[in-house]
């Protein structure tokens, strides 16, 4: 197990399967040193746990862990292509999509699930640039989706 993985276990996680495509295309790619992840919909053993919009049917503190899990599913998914989560050099960039009620603004806190526990698994290693961004409606109703750019060693 990487040290990244014994992290993750360390913090009661689990990294999960990598989550199939929905539709045509590929979890991850990789081009030269970089990393590139699919939009990652928070599933969990191929289910999302909830459905709806951020300020309406889902509160911002359960979108914020759905955000969480959407990062934990995009590290499944450079694992897939890195081979291994100890070559990470830094995640670059995180975009994080809320599919938002018409009042809700409170985008930048939602997504900071994300950005949090990339930091309390990667340390310095997990601080990024990032882009939250509200939307209308999301892939099969999910409340949260996250992409990630990160950097590996070869």
């Amino acid at each position: 197990m990487s040290a990244v993985e014994e992290k993750i276990a360390a913090l009661g996680l689990k990294l999960p399967e990598v989550v199939p495509p929905l539709a045509a295309y590929q979890p991850a790619v990789r081009s030269g040193a970089y990393v590139y992840t699919s939009g990652q919909l928070p599933m969990v053993d191929g289910a999302l746990p909830v459905t709806g919009k951020v300020g309406a049917e889902v509160s911002p503190e359960q979108a914020k862990e759905l955000a969480a899990t959407c990062a934990l599913n995009a590290l499944a998914a450079v694992k897939s292509v890195a081979g291994d989560l100890d070559r990470i050099v830094r995640v670059v960039k995180v975009v994080g999509f809320v599919a938002s009620a018409p009042e809700f603004t409170g985008q930048p806190g939602v997504v900071n699930g994300a950005s949090e526990l990339l930091g309390e698994i990667l340390g310095d290693k997990g601080v990024h640039a990032r882009s939250a961004v509200g939307v209308a409606v999301l892939p099969i109703d999910a409340p949260v989706e996250v992409e990630i750019q990160v950097e590996i060693a070869d």
